[in-house]
């Protein structure tokens, strides 16, 4: 007896079986699998005039499918940016917050891009944007996310006992807080720290530090795995090639 393939493998628009609802409203760029099954479910989402409230709903090659009273489909065309964050602009899609990454990369493409993670409004660096969701769920998965390299600078020294404790792992209301690592940085003061850290979002740094009494003055993301800012000034964006991008998807 031949067994038979796994449901998801090589899942597309055009496969006999359909593409789940909730996956082809991510795969258009337009959110996460997670927020596209919350829109479903509040009828936001149409498949061929009717509305359909169940996430495993199959779409065929032929269905219209519509969002907001728009029709959508998946865009083929996977795109990679590299941004070098300046200060002053908060990492968000919604409109109306004033200044914010979008506006930065507005010329880079005509697909429907979003930031993975976020960096505080004055927190300055490395912000990766794609439309890829596979790439965008993996670093966003708090078990297997992908590493990002910090510079950040304390409004004194750290103590080194301090260090010592962050990098073992601490409990904050009973939750464990763990880094990948953290280190003084060679030639500078014991006030501008290196830490490596999986979580997407930076709120998690500021927590660290003021857990042991210390206020950030700069928050700088230098590394996104073995992405780095060379080439690319502040306020720049930058197309990963090729092999950046198959790089990313090996991890």
């Amino acid at each position: 007896t031949s067994i038979p393939p796994k449901e998801d493998t090589n899942e597309g628009v055009d496969a006999p079986q359909g593409m789940r609802l909730n996956k082809y409203i991510a795969h258009c760029g337009i959110c996460s699998r997670r927020k596209a099954a919350e829109y479903i479910q509040e009828g936001l989402v149409t498949v061929n005039g009717k509305v359909i409230n169940e996430i495993g709903h199959r779409v065929m090659e032929d269905d219209e499918v519509t969002f907001r009273g728009k029709v959508v489909k998946p865009e083929t065309n996977k795109v990679y940016i590299l941004l070098n964050k300046p200060k002053g602009f908060a990492t968000t899609t919604s409109e109306g917050k004033g200044r914010t990454v979008m506006d930065l990369v507005a010329n880079a493409t005509s697909s429907r891009i979003k930031p993975i993670g976020r960096l505080g409004r004055n927190s300055t660096g490395l912000l990766l944007f794609t439309n890829d969701e596979s790439v965008h769920e993996k670093f966003t998965n708090s078990k297997n996310g992908v590493a990002r390299l910090f510079q950040v600078e304390l409004d004194k020294n750290l103590k080194y006992e301090d260090l010592k404790q962050i990098k073992e792992g601490f409990k904050i209301d009973g939750k464990l807080i763990s880094v990948l690592d953290i280190s003084y940085i060679d030639g500078a003061p014991k006030n501008e720290i290196g830490l490596k850290i999986k979580n997407t979002g930076n709120s998690i740094i500021r927590t660290i530090f003021e857990h042991f009494k210390y206020d950030l003055i700069k928050v700088d993301c230098v590394m996104i795995a073995e992405l780095t800012k060379k080439d690319i000034p502040r306020g720049h964006w930058k197309h990963l090639t090729e092999q950046e991008v198959n790089n990313l998807k090996m991890l």
